[in-house]
């Protein structure tokens, strides 16, 4: 059975007998399917300290488990979708001032 080490090597078929016939005869490399899922970028995580206001704190949780999260992982997602909406003001100010 002949190992299959790049994309390039796989070529177009016609049906489906003939993509099977060269499956029987061919394998992925491991190494080149790993290589092509998609992952998340690996980064550290910080852990910080935030106060809430005790039936804030109650609310989130509340609304976290209606929702089937963790809250924690829910504030993190809130934060994530804020930071994102606040940095494309910031670039959709930035460029109304190049524009003048």
């Amino acid at each position: 059975m002949k190992t299959i080490d790049r994309w390039s090597q796989i070529p177009d078929f016609e049906d489906e007998k003939e993509e099977s016939l060269f499956w029987a005869a061919h394998a992925l490399d491991p190494r080149l399917m790993n290589a092509s899922i998609q992952r998340q970028s690996v980064r550290e995580s910080t852990t910080i300290t935030l106060r809430f206001d005790p039936q804030m704190l109650s609310r989130i949780k509340r609304l976290a488990r209606h929702r089937y999260l963790n809250y924690q992982s829910m504030i993190k997602q809130w934060l994530s979708e804020r930071l994102e909406e606040e940095v494309g003001k910031q670039n959709e100010r930035s460029g109304d001032r190049n524009q003048d």
